[in-house]
């Protein structure tokens, strides 16, 4: 096993509007996958074996946006958080935990709330 997670969906109630602001925040273009019933915008993936790869979903009702329910998953702010988290704002969304050190080794994260009012974290290694 080469990473703990493989894949990840993020819900949304206005997947445009979720695009938007994941595009924004990270500088990325997000590809459409669009089946009978569920929506997606696809995170970029170098390598679909090795890497881990996610989406934004839109299923009608199956994912609902949570700040404080479920799971906490960290999405990639390297090479420095603090530059995902001054976009946040001005992309529609909060910062619920400015950019902490975590210890010298494993480096920086901060907590957000996307613009569909989930709790998304972010990493960095170094800075």
């Amino acid at each position: 096993m080469n990473n703990a997670i493989s894949w990840f969906e993020i819900g949304t109630t206005d997947l445009d509007r979720a695009t938007k602001f994941y595009e924004t925040i990270f500088g990325i273009k997000l590809s459409p996958l669009d089946l009978e019933n569920i929506k997606m915008r696809m995170f970029p993936l170098d390598n679909m074996m090795t890497g881990v790869g996610g989406a934004l979903v839109f299923t009608n009702g199956f994912h609902k946006p949570s700040s404080t329910d479920g799971p906490l998953i960290y999405l990639n702010g390297n090479p420095d958080v603090q530059n995902v988290l001054d976009k946040v704002e001005a992309g529609g969304g909060k910062i619920m935990v400015p950019k902490t050190e975590i210890s010298p080794e494993y480096g920086f994260m901060a907590v957000i709330i996307d613009t569909e009012g989930n709790r998304i974290g972010l990493h960095s290694v170094s800075k």
